[in-house]
């Protein structure tokens, strides 16, 4: 990863601040092609850069020739590393929406031929396009098995799956199962939690020490209730190895509330098994009591660089509106290479310091991320230049309904 202070380093993590001015810099195509060739994502699960990338392609007028060439290197064939092409079929998805069509003609062929072509054919059925997919129905019955065949069709009714299954016996008889199962979940009886919901606390608490299949619904049951034996629970569980039962008592306890504030201080400041589900409950309902041990951790995060460890501290400082964390919060929006994290920084940023936050949130209009996008529609100033950006948002149907949303509704 670049510095943060390049252009290139900017564009690896996504930043608004380089989409604004790589129209101006000389090279900046070729920077955006390495990070497509190279994904700089922290986290590829969770954070965005493809409609961020392809953007930038259309505003640069850059071919998609170069992106090709990179799916279709000899790096390529045999067992090859997934995550090398992810990036860009993830691109040319987005440059398909962008009306860019040779894009998906780009797509299409790799499905045909490339290593990793389910990637490619499910990026074809997101387009929900019937036309770039059109006649690889043949393909997709041939190569895929029920199991995986299921899954393409796991996903809301889709143009590209029904002309396929029009066309195709067995898709369409997996089209019509997946319906089958959908609509008999949808009518299913609860009984189970019907019968947890009579049951005592020290029933469900014996029930969730059982560590079997019923136990997760028991330890979502206390959660329900807010029942204080859960906090108990979690003394037992947390600092043993990650379980579901222990992911399930984590899910539990977060919406707990303020009365768990006092068992989650002393779990954070001991710093045991059950220190970072303290920082989780402090973060979501602490007071200003709270404000140092949070500072503390957000400045030992940054530090270690640990960007994961700095998404609770910053969600409860902003909401606590705390000033003294301005200083931080502006280090973690330039230096993270975790998007994932600006939404939240953003958000404490307009809270803590509204003044201050104006010139992240003109920024956050061009950022890889949509929550950074939503966050920036609804609070950047009303200037000549926003205005502009807003009216794209708005009227882009590559980008994500709530940005559009949100964009719309300040040019009202």
């Amino acid at each position: 990863m670049q510095s943060a202070g390049t252009l290139h380093g900017q564009l690896q993590r996504g930043l608004g601040r380089a989409a604004r001015r790589a129209a101006d810099r000389p090279g900046a195509g070729e920077y955006v092609y390495d990070c497509i060739r190279r994904d700089p994502r922290w986290d590829p699960q969770c954070e965005a850069r493809s409609l961020y990338y392809a953007r930038l392609m259309v505003d640069l007028e850059l071919p998609v020739r170069p992106v090709a060439e990179h799916l279709f290197d000899p790096a390529d064939q045999g067992e090859g590393d997934e995550r090398r092409v992810l990036l860009a079929l993830r691109v040319l998805t987005d440059l398909a929406r962008l009306s860019r069509r040779e894009a998906a003609g780009v797509l299409r062929r790799y499905a045909e031929e490339g290593t990793h072509w389910l990637d490619a054919v499910e990026a074809l059925i997101e387009l929900g396009d019937p036309g770039p997919a059109a006649g690889m129905e043949a393909l997709v019955d041939a190569r895929c098995d029920d199991a995986t065949l299921n899954l393409l069709i796991m996903g809301p009714s889709n143009p590209v799956i029904e002309s396929w299954a029009a066309r195709r016996p067995r898709i369409a008889d997996a089209l019509s199962r997946v319906r089958e199962k959908g609509r008999l979940r949808r009518t299913g009886t609860g009984s189970g939690a019907t019968d947890r919901s009579r049951r005592s606390e020290d029933e469900l608490l014996e029930l969730a020490r059982r560590r079997d299949d019923a136990a997760v619904g028991a330890i979502f049951e206390l959660g329900r209730r807010r029942a204080p034996g859960l906090l108990d629970l979690a003394e037992e569980l947390l600092p043993q190895r990650p379980s579901r039962w222990g992911g399930a008592v984590c899910r539990a306890l977060r919406e707990y509330g303020p009365e768990a504030l006092p068992r989650a201080r002393a779990w954070a400041s001991t710093r045991g098994g059950c220190a970072d589900m303290g920082l989780v409950i402090l973060a979501r309902y602490g007071t200003r009591q709270d404000i140092p041990l949070l500072m503390t951790e957000l400045h030992d995060a940054l530090e270690r660089r640990d960007w994961g460890d700095a998404a609770g501290p910053i969600e409860g400082l902003g909401r606590l509106r705390a000033g003294e964390a301005v200083p931080l919060l502006k280090s973690a929006w330039t230096e993270s290479t975790y998007a994932f994290l600006r939404p939240r920084v953003l958000t404490a940023l307009t809270r803590t310091a509204p003044h201050t936050a104006e010139s992240y949130t003109i920024e956050g209009l061009w950022d890889c991320e949509e929550g950074v996008r939503q966050v920036a529609s609804q609070t950047a100033p009303l200037t000549r230049e926003t205005r502009i950006r807003l009216q794209r948002l708005h009227h882009d149907e590559a980008e994500e309904p709530g940005v559009r949303a949100a964009a719309a509704s300040r040019l009202m």
